[in-house]
């Protein structure tokens, strides 16, 4: 793919259409929308300010555009929602998650449509995908991130259902949702844990579920709760799939996962290489652009090849995706390879503005902190890594 900081896909007309109406919809009615809130990147928005965008983002095609025709989607391909995921990342719109379901929508029930109910389908997921109702996604504690087999949260048979206990941390979109997703450890008759996990509709105003207010990330944004459990009864009528299958629910489409989360990250490197352009040539230094200097033509130089090598292999790996094959290890690499890469262009950005560049509340600063928590995010670069090894020892 050729290297430009504005992709056209002139290959795909839909995509070039898709991708032209999504871009004019973040620059124009809902970069006028956040103005009219006077959001910033640190607001405690609400529900009231969310479902607008859902409702909108609904009307316009593109909330649940990757599900299949008979969900109200286009049935995009893995490339062609990367595409898309990439605008999201490159926009400065506050509430650019919310568009395609990042937050709290269709893209966090995809995944689960295989094992749902038709009870579920109706009370749960479909209402998603209509705006009308949101999720999270509830795995990670304290002391379990990557080490899912350390969670304590557990479900103790109660008759037909089951209590929950425990204290689930870094649930995305838990302060806007009406259910979680939640992943939860068996427990025999006496309470005592067994090695079997398992997966539950989780509603959040049950009696004996708490949604809590969570750690603030290093972004400033609002958007994590803690979900605290004592006793919280669910039926079985809230199992999700088998009992014993949480963790393949909870890891399920790890590859496919870990690939589409790159394209965000690409879109935050690509805005902020943007942004060093024009600094570069606006920027006057001793008469003369700050992009005269070569050691800052040299800085953009590494800066965008990275930006095109890291996005040469994520979109090779998700074509490889959509021709049915499934690329665990280039999954890995991609990941490792995006977050770092990707990172190091907005620790770059943040040098060529200088001061502009550290200054609370602004654009380089936001896109500075969240390329940095993506390193961590999603399993960290020690994570991959250990990934690719295995890989390649066990080939």
């Amino acid at each position: 793919m050729p290297f430009t900081l504005m992709p056209s896909y002139d290959d795909n007309p839909r995509l070039r259409d898709l991708v032209a109406r999504l871009r004019t919809y973040l620059d124009g009615e809902l970069a006028d929308y956040e103005s009219g809130l006077g959001l910033t990147r640190e607001s405690r928005y609400t529900r009231a300010d969310l479902e607008p965008v859902w409702q909108r983002s609904r009307e316009l095609g593109f909330y649940g555009i990757h599900l299949p025709a008979e969900y109200g989607g286009q049935g995009l391909s893995f490339t062609e929602l990367a595409a898309l995921k990439e605008e999201i990342g490159a926009s400065p719109r506050i509430l650019a998650t919310s568009v395609l379901g990042d937050m709290g929508g269709p893209l966090r029930v995809g995944s689960i449509f295989e094992y749902a109910t038709p009870f579920q389908l109706e009370k749960y997921l479909l209402p998603v995908l209509r705006g009308e109702r949101a999720c999270c996604f509830s795995l990670t504690e304290q002391d379990a991130g990557s080490d899912v087999r350390g969670i304590l949260t557990t479900a103790t048979p109660d008759g037909a259902g089951w209590r929950l206990n425990g204290h689930k941390v870094f649930s995305s979109a838990g302060p806007f949702a009406d259910f979680s997703v939640l992943i939860a450890r068996m427990a025999d008759a006496s309470g005592t844990p067994i090695d079997s996990y398992s997966a539950f509709l989780v509603d959040l105003d049950a009696p004996g579920c708490t949604v809590a207010e969570g750690d603030l990330p290093m972004s400033g944004e609002h958007i994590e709760a803690d979900i605290i459990l004592s006793d919280c009864y669910v039926g079985p009528e809230q199992l999700l799939g088998e009992s014993g299958q949480g963790l393949r629910i909870g890891l399920g489409r790890v590859t496919v996962n870990r690939l589409l989360h790159c394209p965000t990250a690409l879109g935050g490197a690509r805005r902020a290489l943007e942004l060093s352009v024009g600094h570069a040539k606006s920027r006057m230094v001793n008469g003369a652009p700050l992009g005269m200097l070569q050691s800052i033509q040299h800085r953009l130089a590494d800066m965008a090849t990275d930006y095109y090598a890291a996005r040469a292999m994520t979109y090779d790996a998700l074509a490889a995706l959509d021709a049915g094959q499934r690329p665990r290890v280039e999954a890995f690499m991609c990941k490792l390879f995006v977050a770092e890469k990707a990172f190091g262009i907005a620790d770059d950005a943040v040098q060529i503005h200088g001061k502009a560049g550290v200054v609370r509340g602004g654009e380089i600063e936001a896109l500075f902190q969240r390329l940095r928590m993506f390193r961590i995010l999603t399993g960290s670069s020690e994570i991959q890594r250990n990934g690719i090894a295995r890989q390649l020892l066990l080939t």
